[in-house]
């Protein structure tokens, strides 16, 4: 046992401090491209922080362990949403973008019920997978399209964070090395974390999706949580919203579909994912709506609701499945 909890910490600094890397890497390097601050906040830093997923999702899928993989998307997306954004709200009350509600929040929505809909007869298959990429295509596509419009306040805002400084020939180099390094260590981080957490499922003989959806859940959206908390702490409440909804976004699209693609017989989704969990991610989804659209904005009070229910949730899990 102390064999694979070690693993499984291992392989969590290692997927935090990876992706922290190839955040800073691929920031620092689309900077010095001339990418806009705006796209590197809504595209690579939202993509960077859901490494850690692809990762586990493709180690956990090439070792048979599916609904390890989908049970980490599921847990993730209910941890971005609910434990991530409820805690940022109570520490400051988040404003919601336009974009937001007409982009983001119908995405989010609409590939929570695609991933319902593909999974229903056990098995995300590689022609799925690949609907799911395309869809995650497009709507990087969208949001590079819809950047170009957004309000001088929001460029600012990500300017201040994301803007790149003078950069050397040498500090380009060194964003190259941040990537590369970053990336070697999420892989090998995600291989302890897997191997660890399939461990630890054996041990307390609980199911690969339960390890997945709590475990390896908040551990991998730990990006997330560092990257959300301190823009809310700076009043940088655009990129707060934006990092949580868009990781969410490409943790199924892009993440998950990935993930399909490398099994030969796609990924087998376990019962009790398919009746609990992944209606729970839809529902979460839905429930962002009246929340988003009323007055705009999230408050402390819906903030601390959010996080009451993913402790009831964590809770049901807990005494349901152990």
């Amino acid at each position: 046992m102390t064999l694979a909890i070690v693993s499984s910490l291992m392989g969590l600094a290692a997927l935090i401090a990876g992706a922290e890397w190839l955040v800073r890497g691929g920031s620092a390097l689309a900077a010095r491209l001339g990418v806009s601050p705006l796209l590197i906040g809504l595209t690579i830093v939202a993509l960077g922080t859901s490494t850690p997923e692809l990762a586990v999702g493709i180690e956990a899928a090439l070792q048979g362990n599916g609904s390890l993989a989908v049970g980490n998307i599921a847990g993730t997306n209910t941890v971005n949403i609910l434990l991530i954004l409820g805690l940022s709200a109570m520490l400051q009350p988040l404003a919601i973008r336009m974009q937001t509600l007409r982009l983001e929040l119908p995405v989010i929505v609409i590939a929570s019920a695609a991933l319902l809909v593909f999974a229903w007869d056990g098995v995300l298959s590689r022609l799925e997978g690949l609907f799911l990429i395309t869809m995650g295509m497009a709507f990087t596509l969208t949001v590079i399209r819809v950047a170009r419009r957004e309000s001088i306040t929001v460029k600012l805002e990500f300017a201040r964070e994301f803007a790149a400084p003078r950069f050397s020939r040498r500090h380009g180099f060194s964003a190259m090395a941040m990537l590369a390094i970053g990336l070697v260590v999420i892989v090998v981080g995600a291989n302890w974390l897997v191997d660890g957490a399939v461990a630890l499922a054996r041990l307390w003989n609980v199911s690969d999706a339960f390890i997945g959806l709590t475990i390896v859940a908040i551990g991998t959206s730990a990006p997330e949580l560092v990257t959300t908390i301190i823009s809310t702490i700076r009043g940088e409440r655009d990129i707060a919203i934006g990092n949580l909804i868009g990781s969410s976004v490409y943790n199924i699209l892009v993440i998950l579909g990935a993930a399909c693609l490398f099994p030969s017989n796609g990924i087998e989704v376990s019962a009790q994912l398919i009746r609990v969990d992944i209606p729970v991610m839809l529902g979460v989804a839905l429930a962002c709506i009246p929340v988003f659209i009323s007055g705009r904005q999230i408050s402390r009070f819906e903030g601390g609701m959010f996080v009451s229910a993913y402790l009831l949730y964590l809770a049901y899990l807990i005494n349901d499945r152990i």
